[in-house]
């Protein structure tokens, strides 16, 4: 997770109205090599699938590299596959497989989620305990079936209530 952290950085960005000159950017980038025009028209790195081609090399030119990309300029067959390696890390940081591999971050979501969730039952326990008055009466069982038969016997909305689902004759609910 470091590791792809320090590929995704980006360098900082001039904040002037016209272009950077030359040595502001030199100032910025160190003695990498600007390659391209990026994915912003910027002097940055950073590795992305969408836009693989960075507008500067990911490492700083030293003698080894320079030696080795003079070398790349010969035939390839004649490069081991160490060098052929050493060429790929000093322009990128991360290969498409390394960009794609999972990170794990799901982890952290889901057991902070829980911890959330965990949380909140914590305070409706505590709330509901503490906070709230006990039910009133008339939510007991045999409150509510009283309430029921007064509704029936009074005949309430007797076209589309409960009262039409009753059978007045047999005394019992319709089949």
């Amino acid at each position: 997770m470091a590791g792809r952290l320090l590929c995704m950085r980006a360098l900082p960005v001039q904040k002037t109205l016209g272009r950077a000159s030359m040595s502001d950017m030199r100032s910025i980038i160190g003695n990498r090599e600007i390659v391209g025009f990026g994915f912003n028209g910027q002097p940055n790195y950073a590795d992305r699938v969408d836009f693989p081609l960075p507008a500067i090399r990911w490492k700083e030119n030293t003698p080894d590299i320079q030696a080795l990309r003079e070398k790349e300029k010969g035939d390839w067959r004649k490069l081991t596959i160490e060098e052929k390696k050493a060429l790929y890390r000093a322009s990128f940081c991360q290969t498409f497989a390394e960009m794609k591999a999972p990170t794990g971050e799901w982890k952290s979501i889901v057991g902070i989620s829980f911890v959330l969730v965990a949380i909140a039952l914590w305070g409706f326990y505590g709330m509901k305990t503490f906070v709230y008055a006990p039910l009133p009466e008339s939510f007991n069982e045999e409150n509510r079936r009283a309430q029921l038969r007064r509704i029936i016997d009074l005949q309430i909305n007797p076209v589309q209530g409960l009262s039409s689902k009753w059978d007045y004759e047999k005394d019992d609910w319709k089949k």
